[in-house]
């Protein structure tokens, strides 16, 4: 069975947290990927910046619903996701726009798991790490490109 070190990308593009939107955005467009880690000098994950970070900043501010009973306004929206969601439309910095509870997966993960996390939980791009360094970046397409090999082995 394949794992993911057998076709994670190795030569990962990375950014550091203080870097400005706009470069993030220009790597992400000019590379045509989805995500890109975001490490410290010593190669230490500290989240992701993704398309779907960026594309946030587009979003109105959110103005919570409020349902009335008794008399009384009950908010929908708490005001710890709100103050979120406001801090990522005005973000200036990579650190304040990235994902920092990111999911990972190891070099020995069966491409299985990655498919499972890709479909089930929407993921697009997952960071290799190994003892808490990132190694590789996995995505869709190095999954979808297995498919093809396999289509073309069997011929």
């Amino acid at each position: 069975m394949l794992k993911v070190k057998d076709i994670m990308t190795k030569d990962v593009i990375t950014i550091s947290p203080e870097v400005n939107i706009a470069t993030a955005v220009e790597i992400l467009l000019s590379h045509h990927i989805n995500g890109i880690p975001v490490v410290d000098d010593n190669g230490k994950l500290l989240g992701i910046i993704c398309q779907s970070d960026l594309v946030i900043q587009q979003k109105k501010m959110p103005i919570p619903s409020l349902f009335a009973l008794l008399d009384g306004f009950i908010p929908f929206t708490s005001l710890k996701h709100l103050e979120k969601e406001v801090q990522k439309i005005a973000a200036t910095t990579v650190e304040q726009a990235m994902t920092k509870k990111t999911v990972t997966v190891g070099p020995d993960a069966g491409i299985d798991e990655v498919a499972e996390l890709m479909v089930v939980k929407g993921f697009h791009t997952l960071p290799v790490l190994d003892n808490e360094i990132l190694i590789g970046i996995i995505g869709k397409e190095d999954v979808l490109k297995t498919l093809f090999t396999v289509g073309t082995d069997s011929k």
